[in-house]
């Protein structure tokens, strides 16, 4: 049963809580890990496909996807899913060709150009989570971004199936999404085999998209020789509603968080005692006929909680504190409050804004800061798949007017070559 809680009652230790892994767990992890990549870096290929023999009963030829099981894939697609995937992928496109970044001059001062380039990735490394399960959604929100950017090359890893294929409707949105080049292998040998590369596994520059605590592991282990988009902890959802709100709903979107995982994390925080009780009752009432209903339980049991407060901007303070990867304003007028919140991954508003549209079709991105990280991190965009460089040009008597200040702003730093190497232009001339 979910705990409803007074927030008068709460230390502030107990509402910014979250569930984590014991240390010893992290540490075997993290040591079968750091021997997964060593061993991909040493034997390449051959390691890729002995751990997806082993991890995945998958016995394979080669890891790459060829053409005509690409298409013959996307040829399986069936009851009008291409049509939901093409509509989804208009939105995300949409929304995402906004941030499209563009270089800029400065040339405000006689002789002197300051500028910035922006420069899209190479190549990009895609990381789906596949096997049982299938995420086309994840393809979109990962690919489409970094083909507005320019990205060169996108190269997608995913667990094959038993049958040693790829999920159809994952195939259906790489083909839709731009994805270049698919190879079957998950895990962290996949993340080890697109950050240092194999015979067949080309090593990219960044590497996105979630997965398993293995995987989040080996991103984590392989950052610093690639980029990294963030290390995704367990979803959670924050629901800030006042007495109005139907009950069976609120229930319904807390419960669609719990269902990721069992350490994900779903908090109800509202201004009516009575609403509290209601939204209890729904959760365990659509609990025995949830699909997942055990680990959607033991998520609930773990994180779940009902705060209660006196009034809607105390809840939003309390937010802020939790800095929620997903938070609906379930409350009137909701634009009122948008400009109070300052910390969370995506903001959700009004009653008809459950979190799955975002998830799914809105055109926002899914992949959000877990884990408090939204007090300074971002969603997923355009921005992660490009560089931005300086660039500057000065004219002879543009530079003459002010080595002198730079000399002297070096010798205060008592780096007296950084001073000469601006003086040393004119000195000869003087003589």
């Amino acid at each position: 049963m979910i705990k409803i809680i007074d927030y008068r009652k709460m230390s502030k230790s107990e509402i910014i809580a979250r569930k984590g892994s014991s240390d010893a767990v992290e540490k075997g992890v993290s040591e079968a890990v750091s021997g997964i990549i060593s061993d991909v870096r040493e034997r390449g290929d051959a390691a890729v496909l002995e751990y997806t023999r082993r991890f995945d009963g998958v016995e394979l030829d080669s890891l790459e996807v060829g053409e005509q099981e690409r298409l013959e894939g996307v040829q399986r697609v069936t009851g009008g899913f291409l049509e939901i995937l093409n509509e989804a992928a208009c939105n995300i496109k949409r929304y995402h060709s906004r941030q499209v970044a563009r270089g800029y001059a400065v040339t405000e001062r006689e002789g002197i150009v300051l500028g910035q380039r922006v420069t899209p990735l190479q190549r990009v490394g895609l990381y789906v989570p596949g096997g049982t399960a299938s995420y086309p959604s994840t393809v979109l929100m990962n690919c489409i971004p970094a083909s507005l950017a320019g990205v060169e090359e996108i190269v997608m890893v995913t667990p094959p199936g038993a049958d040693g294929k790829i999920s159809p409707d994952i195939l259906a949105a790489a083909q839709i999404a731009g994805v270049d080049r698919i190879f079957k292998c998950g895990g962290a040998q996949a993340i080890a085999a697109l950050a240092y590369g194999t015979e067949s596994v080309p090593r990219v520059d960044k590497i996105v998209g979630p997965g398993n605590v293995f995987v989040a592991e080996a991103k984590r282990q392989v950052f610093g020789v690639v980029g990294i988009d963030m290390i995704a902890g367990p979803s959670e959802i924050l629901v800030i509603s006042d007495r109005n709100s139907d009950p069976a709903v609120i229930a319904a979107d807390l419960l669609s968080q719990a269902e990721h995982d069992k350490n994900a994390s779903a908090i109800l925080i509202t201004i009516c005692k009575r609403f509290a009780n209601l939204v209890a009752k729904e959760i365990e009432r659509q609990l025995e006929t949830l699909t997942r209903a055990e680990i959607a339980r033991e998520s609930i049991d773990s994180n779940g909680k009902i705060i209660i407060v006196k009034t809607i901007e105390q809840a939003i303070e309390i937010s802020n504190e939790l800095a929620p990867e997903h938070l609906e304003l379930c409350v009137d007028e909701p634009f009122d409050y948008l400009s109070a919140v300052r910390n969370a991954g995506s903001v959700f508003l009004g009653r008809n804004c459950p979190e799955a549209l975002g998830d799914y079709f809105a055109g926002t991105n899914h992949t959000l800061p877990t884990g408090g990280t939204a007090r300074f991190s971002s969603p997923l965009s355009v921005d992660d798949f490009v560089k931005k460089s300086s660039y500057m040009y000065y004219s002879p008597s543009a530079l003459e007017r002010d080595a002198e200040k730079i000399a002297a702003f070096a010798e205060r730093e008592g780096l007296s070559g950084h001073g000469r190497s601006a003086l040393s232009r004119f000195r000869e001339r003087d003589k």
